[in-house]
């Protein structure tokens, strides 16, 4: 399973970790993704989504319809 947000896309950034010495190796920098059941209340049940911490509080502002049409998402196959 891959280390995508499923409402929004965020995924991992390649950057640096800097040491004292300011030795620079790549590291990942990857998004807070937590698994959640929400509820879909036009579905009448819960869907199962990897989302952001970000992409959580969007939800409450938006709806997980309106997400879900934004980022293309059908619902049924959650």
């Amino acid at each position: 399973m891959s280390k995508t947000c499923d409402l929004t896309g965020k995924k991992a950034n390649n950057a640096f970790a800097v040491s004292h010495s300011h030795r620079r190796t790549k590291r990942l920098q990857e998004a807070n993704l937590q698994d959640k059941r929400i509820w879909w209340p036009q579905g009448n049940r819960f869907v199962k989504l990897r989302v952001s911490t970000k992409a959580l509080k969007t939800l409450e502002k938006k709806g997980l319809a309106a997400m879900a049409r934004e980022a293309g998402i059908d619902l049924n196959k959650y």
